[in-house]
């Protein structure tokens, strides 16, 4: 299964919403941001179950900055989707949504917006909606694609 994750206050804090992985300060120099505790374990397993793990955020942080953060914390990612090839491909396809992953082949998408949620409901695609503040979000997500797959 193709699987999306966002960024901000999905596995990127937007404050101190959870804990997240340490970094070192040359890591903070570099622009290294912040991921949510259990990332690596978590997308870790679900690629070895099979799937494959994609970004898909409506930031406009560059690519490369993306995968250098991921990969610092030792997240390989098959593709990063931004805001910027986001708008340009829902507008050729003339969809009116904050996001569509089956434009981009993504099987289901994990996002921490309710609005995703409707969305999802509005134009037929899976998500799973987690909150920032949930303890058990892992466990929320491997069961959501259990029930997905």
């Amino acid at each position: 299964m193709n699987i999306s994750f966002d960024l901000d206050s999905t596995l990127i804090p937007n404050g101190k919403e959870f804990e997240t992985e340490k970094r070192n300060r040359i890591a903070k120099l570099f622009g290294i941001e912040e991921v949510r505790k259990g990332t690596h374990g978590l997308v870790s397993d679900l690629q070895n179950q099979g799937h494959k793990i994609h970004i898909y955020t409506t930031s406009f942080r560059s690519k490369g900055k993306i995968r250098l953060t991921l990969r610092y914390y030792g997240i390989k990612v098959n593709r990063i989707v931004n805001q910027t090839e986001n708008q340009r491909v829902l507008k050729s396809r003339n969809i009116n949504s904050s996001k569509f992953p089956p434009a981009f082949d993504f099987d289901l998408h994990i996002d921490d917006l309710k609005g995703v949620g409707i969305e999802s409901e509005r134009f037929n695609f899976n998500a799973i909606i987690v909150e920032p503040t949930d303890k058990n979000w892992v466990e929320k997500i491997k069961s959501g694609i259990k029930n997905a797959g």
